[in-house]
């Protein structure tokens, strides 16, 4: 049900791929790229890729990390949906954006299972980087 849900909400949207991000959003962004008969991007924690990559750091409540895709996943302009499972201070979303658009492609959505809307991470993604949001469901009081 929940794939269908995404897969009809993007179904004639002209998405050329979906970028998933590690792991949760493998789960759900592949079968929603097979479903939408696109190809499927990884977005991975930093050496997790075999071939030459592009990186993107953003902070965590104690510290940073780094995520990376291949370097070739993405042509100038194509238009890709993002999906994870959860979008909580947004910082992992937020720096996949990043990374994807410095290969020159279009966010589409990100799209999401849960959004926590206090937490502020779906509302930096609209408001900065007019990036929208679709969550199938929101807790609020996190």
């Amino acid at each position: 049900m929940t794939i269908g849900t995404f897969v009809n909400r993007y179904q004639d949207k002209g998405i050329t791929k979906v970028a998933g991000i590690e792991a949760r959003g493998f789960l759900t962004g592949a079968p929603i790229a097979f479903q939408l008969g696109v190809g499927f991007i990884p977005i991975r924690k930093k050496g997790k890729l075999p071939s030459e990559t592009v990186s993107e750091e953003y902070d965590l409540e104690y510290g940073k990390d780094v995520i990376e895709i291949h370097k070739d996943a993405v042509q100038s302009g194509d238009r890709i949906l993002l999906m994870d499972d959860l979008i909580a201070t947004g910082g992992t979303m937020i720096a996949a954006v990043k990374l994807l658009k410095k290969l020159g492609a279009q966010i589409y959505e990100a799209g999401v299972i849960i959004d926590l809307p206090d937490l502020g991470g779906s509302k930096k993604l609209q408001e900065e980087l007019k990036v929208p949001v679709f969550a199938i469901c929101e807790f609020e009081g996190h």
